[in-house]
């Protein structure tokens, strides 16, 4: 009989991603994309691509917040849970809580219901909380954010839910710092665009550090962490997912202009010059239902530092496959009209 994998908030990056590395690899025969919207609403043709290019991705139309009645044909061998409320700013805290609580709880009761007994989830490095020290899996979290107080209390509905049956299931938990690559639309895309388009500013962060990890890493390092988790016969393994270290603005910046073929002066604003700058823009443009690049919880964010350590990975002998470097150069040779000069 065939079997598949089961990708709950699917439509994402993440998710189209991951689909495809588990049928480049022949993990599964099928993988379904279950998400409240079609990958082609959500505007980024590089993800819409893939997807209409295999017939063996199918999507699936459904709300984790409601109970998940759906089921394939097909035995269910590996479910994977990125379906959550995560932009920041963007939601009232009231609705974190209502999808990555009841998604969860949809999500692994539906598990439980397949008898599949492989789950991956996504969490966050937002658990952590707002801090410079580093941190790494065996620091207490302590969140300071809706979202990061949300996705801590999914993680341990993902707990309960292995702990019904610890002798068979296995649970990989992973806390990715910022994700990206083709088709994400997120903080490095607009970091991208801004060093491109010439309105990027340095605020004195040049120095500011932010752990982040490219897409297909991730994908590489959640299959990776499950199979090692089979062969030691653990059921658990919570991990951060970043580069090593992870990489200043500088490094950033200067590495998108490396693979851009750009050469950029970036100019240094005053940090307190550009958050009331961004204030007066978001009293001018909020009103109006404008969407900017200048919020100013985006302004804070970037001279803060999320310092989050992958120690798991390194102590266990990962095999990073990129550099910052050659994940940007693979993502601008995969998907070069998201690198328009």
């Amino acid at each position: 009989m065939m079997n598949c994998a089961v990708i709950f908030g699917g439509s994402g990056f993440i998710g189209v991603t991951l689909a495809q590395s588990l049928l480049a690899q022949n993990e599964v025969d099928k993988v379904y994309l279950y998400d409240i919207e079609q990958v082609s609403a959500k505007g980024f043709n590089y993800r819409t691509r893939l997807v209409l290019d295999d017939p063996r991705i199918i999507e699936v139309p459904g709300d984790v917040r409601q109970v998940i009645t759906w089921q394939p044909e097909e035995t269910v061998t590996l479910v994977a849970n990125f379906a959550a409320i995560h932009r920041e700013p963007g939601h009232e805290d009231y609705e974190y809580y209502e999808t990555n609580l009841l998604g969860a709880e949809h999500v692994c009761a539906w598990t439980e219901q397949v008898g599949c007994n492989d789950l991956l989830f996504t969490s966050s490095i937002s658990p952590y909380g707002p801090s410079e020290k580093q941190k790494d899996e065996r620091t207490i979290p302590v969140p300071a954010t809706a979202y990061g107080g949300s996705k801590l209390a999914a993680e341990k509905i993902h707990q309960v839910w292995l702990a019904a049956n610890p002798q068979q299931r296995h649970l990989v938990i992973v806390r990715p710092g910022v994700v990206f690559g083709p088709g994400e639309g997120g903080n490095v895309s607009r970091l991208i665009k801004a060093v491109i388009k010439r309105y990027f500013f340095y605020m004195g962060n040049q120095g500011t550090r932010k752990a982040g990890t490219y897409v297909k890493e991730l994908c590489s390092a959640l299959l990776w962490v499950l199979a090692r988790q089979k062969a030691e016969n653990k059921n658990f393994t919570l991990f951060n997912m970043s580069m090593n270290p992870g990489p200043s603005i500088k490094e950033y910046v200067d590495t998108i202009c490396e693979v851009a073929q750009i050469e950029r002066k970036v100019l240094a604003v005053p940090y307190p010059l550009m958050l009331a700058a961004s204030y007066g823009i978001e009293v001018i443009a909020k009103p109006l239902g404008i969407k900017h690049p200048f919020s100013p919880v985006r302004i804070k964010k970037l001279v803060r530092s999320n310092n989050i350590l992958p120690t798991y990975l390194v102590e266990n002998g990962y095999p990073y496959q990129y550099t910052l470097a050659t994940a940007l150069q693979d993502w601008k040779t995969v998907c070069p009209e998201e690198w328009v000069k």
